[in-house]
């Protein structure tokens, strides 16, 4: 069934989007405590689709949101060609980086944004484990600034006003996370949590957090959105 799903969206995928121009540029962002070697998988099949890509690495554990934001995405603005239409695909922390950034800096040539997994309105795992000993040392002061209460930085950002693609997971490997989240959830963030209002478009996947951006299935509609402006939506 899932095989047969796929080839749906495949082939919708390559027969309603427009193909992708030599001047798009985009930059992947990946999430807390992981590496750029996680978008890899993702960034191949979006650089054998036409698109010239950047994917950023960034310390994700030594600074804070304020600091990280601007370190990764200029190094992916630096490494885009001059001119190019500039869109992001970014997994959890990374897509709080870009609404940090957009809500501070303007990007002129800005084109869209896919989000996967990104906790928009805050986790409250961190709220419950942020004074658990050894939290702060797993996942720094940008960990710390995850929460669904004070000192939330996804809750002072506002809605977006760019043209956003949401992907939210429904799968958990991690039931000890998921007590503490709202079901369904991807085992950090319940699926409400990743909404943003202004968002352009939102889909829900069977996928668990560590693992959703290595999806054929997300990889397709991820590259649905940025050509279109719209996922794939198939019936049921």
């Amino acid at each position: 069934m899932f095989v047969f799903r796929f080839l749906i969206l495949f082939a919708l995928m390559i027969t309603t989007a427009p193909a992708a121009q030599a001047s798009d540029c985009v930059i992947f962002l990946h999430g807390l405590a992981r590496s750029r070697a996680s978008m890899s998988k993702m960034a191949d099949a979006f650089e054998k689709s036409g698109y010239e890509v950047v994917n950023v690495g960034y310390p994700s554990r030594k600074y804070p949101i304020e600091e990280l934001s601007s370190r990764a995405i200029e190094e992916g603005l630096d490494g885009c060609s001059s001119g190019s239409t500039i869109h992001f695909v970014t997994h959890s922390l990374g897509g709080i980086l870009v609404r940090y950034y957009l809500k501070h800096e303007k990007i002129s040539n800005l084109g869209r944004v896919v989000m996967m997994a990104p906790p928009n309105k805050g986790s409250a795992v961190v709220d419950a484990l942020r004074r658990v000993p050894g939290f702060k040392a797993i996942n720094g002061p940008a960990g710390l600034q995850l929460g669904t209460k004070e000192g939330s930085i996804p809750l002072t950002l506002g809605p977006v006003h760019y043209e956003v693609g949401i992907v939210a997971g429904t799968k958990t490997i991690n039931p000890f996370l998921s007590q503490y989240l709202s079901n369904p959830d991807d085992g950090k963030v319940s699926v409400e949590n990743t909404k943003v209002e202004g968002m352009t478009d939102f889909i829900t996947v069977q996928k668990s957090h560590p693992f959703i951006m290595r999806s054929s299935e997300v990889i397709v509609q991820a590259i649905s959105f940025i050509r279109s402006g719209k996922f794939l939506h198939y019936e049921q």
